[in-house]
Parts: C-alpha cells; structure tokens; sequence
C-alpha cells in the first residue's frame, strides 16, 4: 500500500504468498498501480505519488484480510474517486465501524451494511481534515486507517492508544519519508507529506512462527531454531507469556533489518505450568492466543485468560472456536464473555471444526501432534490466508500433519 503511494520504485524482498497478501496486491493494481513478481518472494512497485491512484473498474475484492480492508479505506477516504470494498463471507461479518467512526469525523464518507459490516461504499472528493482521536480499544489496524486517511488531510492528525500495539505502519512511514512523532502513547502526523520508495525485507512472521514454537515446546528432546524472525517489541507477547509458562525461548543474532528488529528464536522441549496471564500482554499477543489455548491445555494446572474479548470479533469467535475444539480433544475449558479458564490436561483425538479461521486450524494441528489419538481438523483452506506451506513446514521439525481432500 505504502509503495503504491509513493514515488519512485519500492522493491520488497521476503514477500510471503498468502492469500492476504495476494488479495492487497490486486487491490492496489486495480488502483492502477504498476506491481511486478518477479519471483515468489520478490515484488516489485511502481509507485505512483500520493494523488495517483486511479478508479477501479470494479469493486476491491480484499478476500478474507481484514488487514486490508481496514487500511485500504483509510487510503482510499481521502482520494477524488469513490470506490466499494468487499471481502469472503467471514470479511463480510466482521466490524467496521471502528474505523468508520473516526475517518467520519475527519471527513469522510463510508457507508456499510445497518450492522457496519462490509460492503463498505467510500465516497471521493471530499477534503479531509486533521483529528485527534482516542482509540476506544487497542487497535493497530483502526490506527493505521486513521494515519494513512492523515496523509490526504488538512493539517496534523494524532492518534492516542490505550495500550501499546504494533507499529510497522508508524515505522514504514518513516523509513519512506514521512514524519511521525510519537509521544506518552500519541503518534501524529502532517497531511501532505510525501513518501519516497525504498527497499524493504520482511523479516519472518512471529505469529506464524508462535506454531512451530509451541510445536517444538510440546515435543520430546527437540531443539528448534527459527531463523530471521521479527522481533518488534509490539508483537514478542507471545514469547513473553510462553517464557512465563517455563518455555526455553531465547533470542540470538539480534539485529535491525529496516527498522525492524529481527533476531533467530531458539527453542527447547519444556514444561509448561499454568497461571494467570496478564491482561497488559494481550495488544502484544492479540493473533497468538488460539496457540496460547492450546499452550494452557497441554500446561500443568490451570491457566486464566482475561480482557481478550477482542477475539470473538476475529475471523471466527476465537474464545468460542478454541474452547469447542479443546473440549472436542477432552480438555476442560471455562468460557467468559472476555477470556476463558483452560484446564491442563491429556489431549485425546477427534474430529474438530476450525470454523474456517486459519489460526484455530494451525493450533488445532499442533495439538494434534501431542494427541493420544489421531485428530482430523475441517474446513483447513483459509491456512493458505496466511500460512502456506504450513504442513511442509512443520513436517520439516517432525510433525506429523497432512492435508487431506474432503469426502
């Protein structure tokens, strides 16, 4: 996104071909933005400015991300076109209004469905102006949207955050040109700044990496490393509360690659114990906790988590999803309208539905690999949204987990 409005050429090495990212890349094209692949790994952006993107012919089809969806309306909120966003039938239930609220107040106009859910109808030629604005709840994708819509504002634009979250945009703004203050959790920026292209390698994804780190603690005398993993302190609550539960987690080869930390993760075969996880952790884990459910069942005791009802507004209602499946494999689960008690215990086998939510698939799989008995897991093609390759990768560490046709 952040390439496409820039000027000159922005090459990305490190590209990962998930459906997300897939889904991003032809919206931007559909903006007439000129993007080259050439190799699996490597793309390549034309950059058009930040007044050149065109008016697509057709809708924006953002597939399941709703990563997208919520960023590119901040982008398209102050453009001269208008344009609709749409998405997959789980995309098509999840809230928007978030974000609508504030790019509201700062100009915009956006309508969606009665319940704010997408198709989302964005109106062009509007003037947009600066706000502060107060985030509700902790929420790096509603930040964003309101940063990227403060690019085509009239003067300065904040946003205060309740809790810290992750701060790639904040950072890739300013590798590209753009000044970004930050101060006592406000970050602001001028309308009008322009941002140059630039090379950028993507570090490896920690969520993606927290399976194989799960994976590797379950197992018997293993030691694993992951290599080039970002480490952005916004997002390490997962290692946190998995060091807190007695994991053999280190980090080695530290290093900034674009602004981002990176570092390789060691891990070993550990036993986990149960406790009460810290609510302070939760922005810094957000996408992780349907590993961490499946970390607390194979734990000794019990384990408490709180303040994570931002979950039953993912992909699926993940509080819901995780505590059906667990219990499915014979673990005991307490739910909560915002957390969930989880009660260590032996997983069995069985069938369980992952409600086609990529995350509870994946940590259901892991579970599977320390079951008593065999686990089928349905309904497993969204794993492609962010994670494709994940079989092979994880048979590459010994597991045993293979995608099988539906009957």
């Amino acid at each position: 996104m952040l390439g496409s409005i820039a000027t000159g050429r922005t090459e990305i090495k490190g590209f990962l071909t998930g459906e997300d990212c897939l889904a991003t890349m032809a919206a931007m094209q559909s903006l007439g933005v000129e993007i080259k692949q050439p190799s699996a790994t490597e793309i390549s952006i034309q950059g058009v400015g930040l007044h050149g993107l065109k008016a697509p012919t057709a809708d924006l089809d953002l597939g399941n991300s709703g990563t997208a969806m919520r960023l590119i309306a901040g982008l398209l909120a102050g453009q001269e076109f208008s344009s609709v966003l749409t998405g997959d039938e789980s995309l098509s239930g999840r809230p928007m209004s978030r974000i609508i609220a504030p790019l509201k107040l700062m100009g915009a106009n956006i309508e969606s469905d009665c319940d704010g859910t997408p198709p989302l109808h964005i109106s062009g030629g509007l003037q947009l102006r600066g706000i502060h604005y107060d985030l509700p709840m902790a929420s790096a994708q509603v930040k964003s949207a309101v940063l990227l819509a403060g690019l085509y504002a009239g003067g300065v634009t904040s946003v205060t955050e309740p809790a810290m979250t992750r701060d790639h945009t904040e950072r890739m703004l300013g590798s590209m040109g753009v000044m970004v203050s930050k101060s006592d959790g406000k970050i602001s920026l001028q309308g009008g700044q322009q941002l140059q292209g630039c090379t950028v390698n993507v570090p490896a994804d920690l969520s993606s990496a927290s399976f194989v780190m799960l994976a590797a603690l379950l197992a018997e005398k293993a030691d694993v490393l992951i290599t080039n993993v970002g480490v952005n302190p916004t997002r390490t609550g997962v290692i946190e509360i998995l060091q807190g539960m007695g994991g053999d987690i280190t980090l080695v080869n530290m290093q900034l690659l674009g602004g981002e930390p990176v570092a390789d993760i060691r891990v070993r075969s550990s036993r986990l114990s149960g406790g009460d996880v810290d609510p302070a952790l939760v922005s810094l884990a957000i996408d992780e906790f349907p590993i961490l459910f499946v970390a607390a069942a194979a734990a000794t005791g019990k384990t408490v988590f709180s303040g994570i009802a931002e979950l039953r507004v993912k992909e699926s209602d993940r509080i819901a999803a995780m505590s059906e499946g667990l219990r499915n494999l014979g673990i005991q689960v307490d739910e909560s309208p915002d957390g969930a008690i989880v009660h260590g215990g032996q997983f069995g086998g069985g069938t369980v539905q992952s409600h086609g939510d990529h995350r509870i698939a994946m940590s259901l799989a892991i579970a599977g690999t320390v079951a008593s008995e065999s686990v089928l897991i349905k309904n497993v093609a969204a794993v492609n949204t962010s994670f494709p390759g994940f079989c092979q990768c994880m048979a590459s560490v010994g597991a045993d987990i293979s995608p099988i046709k539906a009957i």
